[in-house]
């Protein structure tokens, strides 16, 4: 499968070119995060969740794998505790550990950077970045991504940790 190569190669290339641009005397200033993805993300309420959320919405694209944890292939679990260790803040490996860290949040007061669970017994795990959606790494020959909260069966609750 090339997914993960072109996800490499994705990333490789920017590197290339903002070298190329820099090299050339062009100055840059980074994009804000709505405009560097198509997700349209919520300022979170801490600077932790915000840069889990950051984090997370960083690797849309990169592929689903089983038991990964990044930086170029992730599971549901792994993309969460990969985004949240960028934060400073240590997560449980599982959806159903990181379903009982933190405190409980009702659907109705998700904030960005709150985690999502799913399915009873817990087994899969998103992050909220607000205005309905969520990034989550969904299945096997599947890729990062971000979709509406609402398209997802069986929610089971939600987490905040930052």
């Amino acid at each position: 499968m090339t997914t993960a190569r072109t996800s490499t190669a994705r990333r490789s290339f920017r590197g290339i070119a903002v070298a190329a641009i820099a090299g050339a005397g062009i100055a840059l200033s980074p994009l804000p995060a709505s405009a560097a993805s198509t997700a349209t993300a919520a300022v979170a309420s801490s600077s932790a969740a915000q840069v889990a959320v950051d984090t997370a919405l960083a690797q849309v694209g990169d592929p689903y794998v089983y038991g990964a944890s990044g930086p170029n292939a992730f599971d549901c679990s792994g993309l969460t505790s990969y985004a949240y260790k960028a934060a400073g803040i240590s997560l449980p490996r599982t959806s159903k550990a990181q379903s009982t860290f933190g405190t409980p949040v009702a659907k109705s007061a998700l904030k960005p950077g709150d985690l999502v669970f799913f399915y009873s017994p817990v087994s899969h795990v998103g992050m909220y970045i607000g205005n309905g959606q969520m990034v989550h790494a969904p299945t096997s020959g599947s890729v990062v991504k971000v979709i509406k909260l609402d398209s997802m069966p069986s929610y089971a609750g939600a987490r905040r940790v930052a």
